[in-house]
C-alpha cells in the first residue's frame, strides 16, 4: 500500500466533519494526521477520537512535519492567509469554496499557489454531482444554447457565523451563489462578463439570504438567470437549459433529469448519487499520488468569486461588469 499521506484538517465543524469521516472510512492511503478547530475543547476531543494530533493554532498544523497536505474547511475570510502559509510551507492544499471574499484576495491565492507550484484542488463540489455531469455531457447534442436558468433552495441555516460579515465575508451570493456561478461557466464553457442583481434579507439580519441575478456571457446572446433562496423548508437545485433542438430540465439536489422536446419529456438515465466530498478527496488523492490534473482549478474558484463580487455591486442598482483579474 505504501506510505499513507498525512492530512491536516483545518476546520472540523459541520462540513469539516464530512471530510474527517471520509478520510478515516474511505481512504486507506490517507490518514488524518492533525486537526485544528476554533472550538479547542471540541477539536481536541475529536482529534483524540480519530487518533490525530490537535493544534489550537492552524499555523502549527501547517508547520507540523507529519502533515504533507492541508484541507481547509473554514470561513473564507481565513482562506488567503491559510493558502499563502501553506504555499510557503510547500504543502499541497485542498480548499473549500468560496475561494475568497473578494476578487483581489482570490487572485492573490491563485498567484501564491502558482508561484510555490504546490498541488491544489478547488472544492467546488457540484462539479462532481452526477446530475450536473450528465447535463454537461448532453447539452452539446441539443444545439446552440438559448437560455439557462439555475437556482438553489435551502433551509434557513443554523450556522450563526454566516450572518456575521466579519467572519463570512458576505451572504448567499458568496457562500452558495458561487456554486451556481461556477456551474454557469462549467455548463456553457463561457465566462460571465456582466451582472444585474437584486438581493433580499428574510431570515438573516446582516447578509442577504435571497438573490436573483441576470448574467451575460462572453460571445453568446443566451439569457442566463441565477437565483438562490435560503429561507424555505425545501431544498432543490434546478437546472433548466433551453437549446435550439430541445431542453434539459434537471435537479442536482433531488437527482432527476429530463430531456424535453415539444410537450414530450424523456427521463435521462442517471448513475446513483455521488458523495461529492468523497469524490473531492478522491481527486485530491489522485493529484497527490499520481499527479492527476484536478477537475477544478483554483482559477475556477477565483472566477466564481469575481461573479459574486459583481452581483453584490450590482445589487445597489445598475448592471456591473465582471472584473477578471490576470493571474
Amino acid at each position: 500500500m505504501g506510505t499513507r499521506i498525512g492530512l491536516g484538517l483545518i476546520g472540523a465543524g459541520k462540513h469539516g466533519l464530512r471530510y474527517a469521516s471520509h478520510v478515516t472510512k474511505d481512504f486507506p492511503q490517507l490518514r488524518l494526521a492533525a486537526l485544528s478547530r476554533r472550538d479547542a475543547q471540541a477539536g481536541a476531543a475529536l482529534a483524540r477520537e480519530m487518533g490525530a494530533r490537535f493544534h489550537a493554532d492552524w499555523r502549527a498544523l501547517v508547520a507540523d512535519p507529519d502533515v504533507a497536505a492541508v484541507v481547509a474547511v473554514v470561513p473564507p475570510t481565513l482562506h488567503r492567509e491559510i493558502a499563502e502559509t501553506t504555499a510557503a510551507a510547500g504543502k499541497a492544499l485542498l480548499i473549500e469554496k468560496p475561494l475568497a471574499t473578494t476578487g483581489d484576495d482570490a487572485a492573490a491565492i491563485v498567484r501564491a499557489i502558482r508561484t510555490a507550484a504546490v498541488p491544489c484542488v478547488m472544492a467546488h463540489t457540484l462539479r462532481w454531482n452526477v446530475v450536473v455531469r450528465a447535463v454537461r455531457q448532453l447539452l452539446p447534442t441539443l444545439g446552440p444554447l438559448r437560455a439557462l436558468a439555475l437556482n438553489q433552495r435551502f433551509e434557513v441555516s443554523t450556522l450563526d457565523w454566516l450572518d456575521r460579515p466579519e467572519l463570512s465575508g458576505g451572504g448567499m451570493l458568496l457562500h452558495t451563489g458561487v456554486h451556481t456561478f461556477d456551474l454557469v461557466r462549467f455548463l456553457t464553457g463561457r465566462d460571465v462578463v456582466r451582472a444585474t442583481c437584486r438581493t433580499a434579507r428574510v431570515a438573516t439580519k446582516r447578509t442577504e439570504d435571497n438573490f436573483v441575478a441576470i448574467l451575460e456571457l462572453e460571445g453568446s446572446d443566451a439569457l442566463v438567470t441565477v437565483s438562490g433562496c435560503r429561507a424555505t423548508a425545501g431544498r432543490s437545485g434546478l437546472i433548466d437549459a433551453a437549446c435550439a433542438e430541445g431542453q434539459i430540465v434537471a435537479d442536482n439536489q433531488l437527482h432527476w433529469a429530463y430531456r424535453v422536446r415539444g410537450l414530450e419529456r424523456t427521463l435521462i438515465d442517471l448513475a446513483p448519487p455521488a458523495f461529492t466530498v468523497r469524490e473531492v478527496l478522491a481527486a485530491f488523492e489522485g493529484l497527490l499520488r499520481r499527479g492527476e490534473a484536478p477537475p477544478v482549478e483554483l482559477e475556477d474558484g477565483a472566477r466564481a468569486v469575481e461573479i459574486a463580487e459583481a452581483c453584490r455591486a450590482a445589487a445597489a442598482g445598475a448592471p456591473v461588469d465582471v472584473v477578471r483579474r490576470a493571474f
